[in-house]
């Protein structure tokens, strides 16, 4: 049976798991506003009456989050009026290249050689990992742009799940939400009609077996471990999230101060 897009939210043809994150709780007792942040899949297929939805939700700012090979493959976004399109890549495109070709057009035994034995979940945990790490320009420039004049805004990648996933929780973070309600809000992107559609090259009559599905499903799923990984290397790099906020992304508590008041209800 296909599972049916929940009425509170649009059913959008062109963009996959697009939500507003408004409702969730934070640990003082605040929620995040509705209609501030938004965040989804890639804007390149969306449909004439998906950008007219688009558009009503007043943005301010889209962040994309894609790099130049993602952007090559799916095409750029849609033009909105009005809106600021902020391009800023969270991974090189030079990284893994060779990874995503075979992905893409490996047979079965290529698939198994670099996936199987949990080598596809430990390669999705060790780049959340990576990002937290080494993007905190990146980062820091979208909590202050948030912070300043950058809402309503939607971010998005290429699937809405990582790079996406990763600076809606930072942003999360920053704002004092409850760390269960950011992870429930991560898995989210789990759901059927959500999730990236999955694409191969190959045609013959295994390039989407059942075996091969299986070899990429970590790939392509919201696993709590991966987010989990993501919020051990900020204890782990920077000692506690606050240091992490302060140090790391360079917000300073009148920023802070200005985010939660842009954000939170």
């Amino acid at each position: 049976m296909t599972q049916q897009v929940p009425s509170t939210e649009p059913e959008l043809a062109g963009v996959r798991n697009f939500r507003d994150v408004g409702g969730l709780p934070t640990v003082d007792g605040r929620r995040v506003r509705h209609g501030v942040l938004f965040r989804s899949g890639h804007l390149a297929h969306a449909t004439a009456a998906d950008a007219v939805f688009l558009a009503s939700l007043g943005l301010h700012t889209v962040f994309d989050f894609r790099n130049a090979a993602d952007q090559r493959l799916e095409g750029p976004d849609v033009e909105l009026p009005g809106v600021r399109n902020v391009n800023l890549p969270l991974t090189d495109p030079a990284d893994g290249a060779e990874f995503w070709k075979m992905v893409r057009d490996g047979d079965l035994d290529q698939l198994r050689s670099i996936l199987s034995d949990g080598k596809a979940a430990e390669r999705m945990a060790s780049s959340y990992r990576t990002i937290i790490r080494e993007r905190t320009a990146e980062h820091g420039r979208v909590l202050h742009a948030l912070a300043e004049d950058s809402v309503p805004a939607l971010m998005h990648c290429a699937a809405g799940k990582d790079r996406a996933g990763l600076s809606i929780a930072v942003a999360l973070l920053a704002v004092g939400v409850e760390r269960d309600a950011i992870e429930a809000d991560y898995l989210e992107s789990n759901a059927a009609h959500r999730r990236y559609k999955v694409h191969r090259s190959s045609t013959s009559p295994d390039a989407m077996s059942a075996e091969v599905m299986e070899l990429l499903s970590p790939l392509f799923d919201a696993r709590a471990e991966y987010l989990a990984a993501a919020f051990a290397t900020i204890e782990q790099t920077w000692g506690d999230t606050e240091t992490y906020l302060t140090r790391g992304l360079g917000l300073a508590p009148a920023t802070r101060e200005r985010l939660r008041e842009r954000l939170l209800d």
